[in-house]
């Protein structure tokens, strides 16, 4: 194979080009009538009420916390197995954040664990789970918010991996990941190896009203227009135009461009094909390891995956992952334990505080999965991953 195969990979369009080409020429490249259009139709494909389109997501997390009131007195449960980001946006607000392991069959935070956790303290000693749909798998969001309502928090899922995931409850009803339906909060990313890809962007979703307008301010240094939000004049206050608004609270230029969603808006329109090219890539990688020393984590009945990743462990990970670059397949790793990065060593946290997570840090790699990995890519891949571990 000579041209290098990545772990993923944007695949863009004509129509891709001709949408950006058209924002490009339009009278608005940022704060136009595109952002309202992607964020429509977003909130009809996850299936929830508001979008909230922001710079990336990482941006959409920190406003997530910030809207959920995390403050200095804050403690907030995540999951190790997950890009920083996850974590970091509670300390971005001063927040303390705390782990739990995950379930080794799913790689998703275990609820089972949080409980574990939540009961060796005083209720009321936790704010808030922020629980990862990690490679695309959804996390049990109905255990997550039985244990919330039951503890007095809040839910933000990290939905960057799993647009268009989806998973049926014990009483046979589907949630789509970030529907709003069980988490109060949910974020996506469109980074370019996700699976809609706008070069950097975020959105949120939600149920929830009151927390989407807020949302709207923050994103917008804390600003707004809206007539309905205004503050009552002061005596002595000039006559107000339509020029007026309100810096209300502080914010943060979070804002997404037309340009970029213009990309998004195209991209989406063939979200639902991509995710089930990913699953057809999934499907044979799971047929093509099944009874081998590969393994894999295939979805029960009733989790539909959305495999923004497809990740194996093997015994010697190191060794497939240098030997696959000899090969021109550049595999990765996600992600080494956030609670074993020195930022986060410093508040205590340790090697063996997390066993399941470390064990699958030890074994685990992401190899190649995007819609336009070809039949004949994906058969070298699969040959050559074999090849190390039968050796």
């Amino acid at each position: 194979m000579t041209q290098s195969i990545p772990y993923g990979r944007q695949h863009i369009t004509d129509d891709d080009i001709a949408a950006v080409t058209k924002a490009l020429t339009s009278p608005y490249l940022t704060q136009g009538p595109t952002i309202g259009q992607f964020e429509a139709a977003f909130a009809n494909y996850i299936g929830c009420k508001y979008a909230v389109a922001v710079a990336n997501g990482t941006a959409a997390l920190h406003l997530c916390a910030m809207a959920l009131g995390v403050n200095e007195t804050s403690k907030v449960i995540t999951t190790p197995i997950t890009f920083s980001a996850s974590a970091n946006c509670i300390r971005y607000c001063g927040g303390e954040v705390h782990f739990a392991d995950i379930d080794p069959e799913t790689l998703i935070l275990d609820p089972k664990a949080v409980r574990a956790l939540l009961e060796k303290n005083p209720k009321g000693t936790f704010a808030g789970i922020v629980p990862v749909d990690f490679a695309g798998y959804p996390a049990d969001m109905a255990a997550f918010r039985e244990l919330a309502d039951e503890y007095g928090m809040w839910l933000l899922e990290d939905s960057c991996h799993a647009p268009g995931a989806s998973f049926t409850d014990t009483e046979g009803k589907t949630h789509r990941c970030g529907d709003g339906s069980l988490a109060d909060l949910a974020i996506f990313s469109f980074h370019p190896v996700k699976h809609i890809a706008c070069g950097e962007g975020g959105m949120i979703t939600t149920n929830d009203e009151r927390l989407y307008r807020h949302l709207l301010r923050l994103r917008t240094h804390g600003i707004t227009n809206i007539a309905a939000d205004f503050t009552e004049p002061q005596p002595g206050d000039p006559e107000r135009g339509g020029w007026y608004m309100e810096l209300q609270e502080l914010g943060y230029n979070y804002r997404l461009t037309d340009i970029q969603a213009a990309l998004g808006l195209s991209q989406l329109n063939r979200a639902d094909a991509m995710l089930d090219r990913r699953r057809e890539i999934a499907a044979r990688y799971d047929a093509a390891f099944a009874g081998t020393a590969v393994k894999t984590i295939v979805p029960p009945e009733g989790v539909g995956h959305g495999y923004h990743l497809y990740v194996i462990q093997v015994p010697d990970r190191k060794g497939l992952y240098d030997y696959l670059r000899t090969k021109n397949i550049f595999a990765q790793v996600h992600y080494v334990p956030v609670h074993r990065m020195p930022y986060y060593q410093q508040f205590g946290w340790k090697q063996g505080d997390f066993p399941h997570a470390e064990n699958y840090y030890a074994h685990g790699l992401s190899i190649p999965m995007f819609p336009t990995l070809t039949d004949e890519e994906q058969n070298y891949v699969i040959q050559e991953v074999l090849a190390f571990v039968h050796n």
